[in-house]
C-alpha cells in the first residue's frame, strides 16, 4: 500500500496538464529515480516478541539508593592483584581478540552489502594484435582498406548499476548490519566471561592458600597430638591403639594438603593462559601470600533489568532483525531487476589516433530482467528465510528464559553462600573462644596438653572449613555478576529493542 500511494502520488505529478512537456519528462524521469524508494519488500523488522519476565526475584535481594556498579564490579573489591589481572586479560586474551577479529569480518561484510547499491566501474586498456581470416563471414580480401592484420589500440571504462527496485539489496544491507551489532555484542560477552573465568581463577588459588594454611596448621597440631600419645605410651600410660587411632587421624588430614597444592597450582597456570601467556606466566603468585576477602550482598536491580545488560539476550534480538531482513532479501527476487550498463573510451588501430575525437566510443543499456520459471526455487528460499525466522524468535525467547535461569540460580548459590560463610564464622568464632578457654586451663593446671591440642585443632578445622566457604561464596559472587550481565557497558549504538512482557 505504502508503494502504491508513492507511485500515484509520482503518476499525478506527470500526468499534470499544466506542466510543459519537458518539465513532465523531467518529472517522470526523477519519479523512476526514486522509485526505489518507495519498495522493500518482506516485513518491516519492529521489536522481538513479547515474553514474559515475571514479576521479580523469587528470593529477597538488597536494596539500595541506586543500582550497583556492574560494568567494572571487580573494582569495587579492593584487590589490587585481581584487577592488575583482569586488566592484563582484556588487553591480551585470545579469545578476545579472535571476537575483535570476528568484528572486523562483521564489519567488512555490512560494507560490501553497502558497496551493492552503489554502480560499479572499471577501467582498462590494451592492445590487440590479430589477424582475421580471409575466408570468413567477413570478406576483409575484398574490402578496401581492410587489413586482415591489424592492432586495435583500446582504452576505456566500464560501468553497471543495478538498481535497487524492490528493496533486496537495501534489505540485505539491514541484514549485515543486525549480525555486525550482534558480533559486537557477542563479543562483550566473550569479555563478560573471560572477567568471570579470570576472578573464579583468582578467588580459586587465594582460597586454596588460605585452606592450606590453616589446615597445615590442623595437621601440626595433629602431630604433636601423636607425638604426646606415643611418649605416653612409651611411659605405658596410652594403650597402642590410641596411638594408632592417632596416626590414622595425623595421616587423614596431611593426605589433604597435596591437594590443595594442585588446586591452587592449576588456578594459577589458568591464569596464565587467560591473560594470554604461557600457563606459568604468573606462577609467582601460588606462593604469594593469600589476601583478605570479604563477600557481601549488593543490589541487583529489578529483574528486567537482566535481560536489558545479557549479552545473550541482546545478541540473539539482533539475530532476529537480521533474519526478519533476510525475508525481504529472499522476497525481492520474486520482481524484475533493472540493471544499466555505460561503456566507453578510445579505440584506435594507430597509437597516434588514440585520443582524437573520432575514436571515442560510447554505449548505454538498459536491461530489465525477470525470472519468470525457476522451478519454484525463489518461493522455496523464502519459506527457508521465514522457516529461519521463526528459529529465530524462538531463540531469542529460550535466551530470555535461560537468562533468567542463570540469574535467579546465581542469586540463589550466592545468597546460600553467605549463610554458609555467615555460619562458618560462627564456627570460627566458637572455635576461637573454646581454645581462649583452654588456653586458661591449661595454663591454671586444669587440663592436660592434649586437650589443648584438641581445641587448638577443631579450631584450625573450623578456620578450613570458613576458607572454603569464603572461596565458593566468592567463585559465586564472580558467576551472579555474570549471569547480570555485568562486565561490559551496554551502549545505545549497540542495543536495540529491550525485551517487552505480553500486551506492553
Amino acid at each position: 500500500m505504502k508503494f502504491l500511494r508513492c507511485v500515484e502520488t509520482s503518476l499525478k505529478r506527470v500526468r499534470r496538464p499544466a506542466a510543459p512537456r519537458a518539465l513532465r519528462a523531467a518529472l517522470a524521469f526523477l519519479s523512476a529515480a526514486l522509485l526505489p524508494a518507495c519498495i522493500a519488500v518482506g516485513p518491516d523488522y519492529r521489536e522481538p516478541p513479547a515474553v514474559d519476565p515475571g514479576e521479580g526475584w523469587t528470593l529477597p535481594v538488597a536494596s539500595a539508593s541506586g543500582p550497583a556498579d556492574l560494568a567494572r564490579w571487580w573494582r569495587t573489591l579492593g584487590d589490587p592483584v585481581l584487577e592488575r589481572l583482569i586488566d592484563t586479560a582484556l588487553a591480551q586474551n585470545l579469545d578476545l581478540r579472535r571476537a575483535e577479529a570476528r568484528i572486523g569480518e562483521a564489519r567488512a561484510l555490512r560494507d560490501r552489502a553497502a558497496g551493492g547499491l552503489l554502480p560499479a566501474a572499471a577501467a582498462a586498456a590494451g592492445v590487440n594484435y590479430r589477424r582475421q581470416s580471409e575466408n570468413g563471414p567477413l570478406p576483409v580480401g575484398v574490402i578496401p582498406g581492410l587489413e586482415p592484420t591489424q592492432t586495435i589500440h583500446d582504452i576505456g571504462f566500464d560501468a553497471s548499476w543495478e538498481i535497487d527496485l524492490f528493496g533486496g539489496k537495501r534489505r540485505a544491507l539491514e541484514s549485515a548490519g543486525a549480525r555486525l551489532q550482534a558480533v559486537q555484542i557477542e563479543a562483550a560477552g566473550a569479555r563478560i566471561r573471560v572477567v568471570a573465568e579470570v576472578a573464579r581463577a583468582w578467588f580459586s588459588a587465594v582460597g586454596a592458600a588460605r585452606e592450606l594454611a590453616a589446615r597445615k596448621a590442623a595437621v601440626a597440631a595433629l602431630e604433636q597430638t601423636l607425638e604426646l600419645v606415643r611418649r605416653r605410651h612409651e611411659l605405658g600410660a596410652a594403650a597402642s591403639a590410641e596411638v594408632e587411632a592417632a596416626e590414622a587421624q595425623w595421616a587423614a588430614a596431611n593426605a589433604e594438603l597435596p591437594a590443595l597444592e594442585a588446586r591452587r597450582r592449576a588456578a594459577v597456570l589458568g591464569l596464565g593462559v587467560l591473560l594470554g601467556g604461557l600457563p606459568e606466566r604468573e606462577l609467582a603468585l601460588a606462593e604469594a601470600a593469600p589476601a583478605a576477602f570479604a563477600p557481601a550482598p549488593f543490589p541487583v536491580g529489578e529483574r528486567a533489568d537482566v535481560l536489558r545488560r545479557r549479552p545473550d539476550v541482546l545478541a540473539a534480538e539482533r539475530r532476529l532483525a537480521a533474519a526478519v531482513a533476510d525475508i525481504g532479501v529472499a522476497k525481492a527476487e520474486l520482481f524484475p531487476k533493472l540493471s544499466i550498463g555505460v561503456g566507453g573510451g578510445f579505440q584506435a588501430l594507430d597509437a597516434g589516433q588514440w585520443f582524437d575525437s573520432a575514436s571515442t566510443r560510447f554505449s548505454i543499456l538498459p536491461l530489465i530482467s525477470w525470472r519468470l520459471f525457476d522451478g519454484g526455487r525463489v518461493r522455496a528460499e523464502i519459506r527457508a528465510r521465514e522457516a529461519a525466522e521463526r528459529e529465530a524468535a524462538l531463540a531469542y525467547e529460550q535466551a530470555v528464559l535461560a537468562a533468567l535461569g542463570d540469574a535467579e540460580r546465581a542469586l540463589g548459590d550466592y545468597r546460600f553462600g553467605l549463610e554458609t560463610l555467615e555460619r562458618r564464622r560462627a564456627a570460627v568464632a566458637a572455635g576461637r573462644r573454646s581454645r581462649e578457654h583452654a588456653q586458661a586451663r591449661y595454663a591454671a593446671g586444669d587440663i592436660a596438653l592434649m586437650e589443648l591440642l584438641a581445641a587448638e585443632r577443631l579450631l584450625r578445622e573450623a578456620e578450613a572449613a570458613a576458607a572454603r566457604a569464603a572461596t565458593e561464596a566468592a567463585m559465586q559472587l564472580a558467576a551472579l555478576y555474570k549471569a547480570l550481565g555485568g562486565g561490559w557497558e551496554a551502549s545505545a549504538d549497540v542495543v536495540s529493542a529491550p525485551p517487552r512482557a505480553p500486551g506492553s
